[in-house]
């Protein structure tokens, strides 16, 4: 029974955990849609694929790889990268210059970089609340 165990954990150890990919792809039409899905769909290891053809995602649920999910979108000729953009409610500054985004979906702006928010952080003093740097 020990031989069995030891190669079911070994073939367990080779599959990748299940995580959820977002990739951004501009799609103009029924055709691009179809055929990205049907590229990625065709990947060992996906569970479920939604495309929203209004905000340009595609949202990829398995047990992949998400570079290798990038690249095999890439091979139907369209430009794709991963998701930039997270919901705007969990931005501190959401207007903050870099953060905000013309072609952000409505309710999304792009992911802000630790240095905008450790500039934004460093305005005001803990030690001292009166003091403001700003002043």
């Amino acid at each position: 029974m020990g031989g069995l165990d030891y190669l079911c954990s070994v073939r367990r150890s080779k599959r990748k955990p299940m995580q959820t990919v977002e990739i951004k792809v501009k799609m103009d039409c029924d055709g691009c849609e179809r055929r990205v899905k049907n590229v990625v769909s065709n990947i060992k290891g996906v569970q479920s694929v939604e495309v929203n053809r209004k905000q340009s995602r595609l949202v990829v649920c398995g047990h992949v790889d998400a570079n290798k999910v990038l690249k095999r979108v890439q091979t139907t000729g369209k430009r794709a990268e991963f998701w930039p953009y997270i919901p705007q409610h969990l931005v501190y500054h959401p207007h903050a210059s870099g953060v905000y985004d013309k072609r952000a979906p409505p309710g999304y702006v792009r992911t802000p970089s630790s240095q905008q928010e450790e500039h934004f952080v460093s305005f005001f003093s803990d030690d001292n609340v009166h003091a403001c740097s700003i002043m």
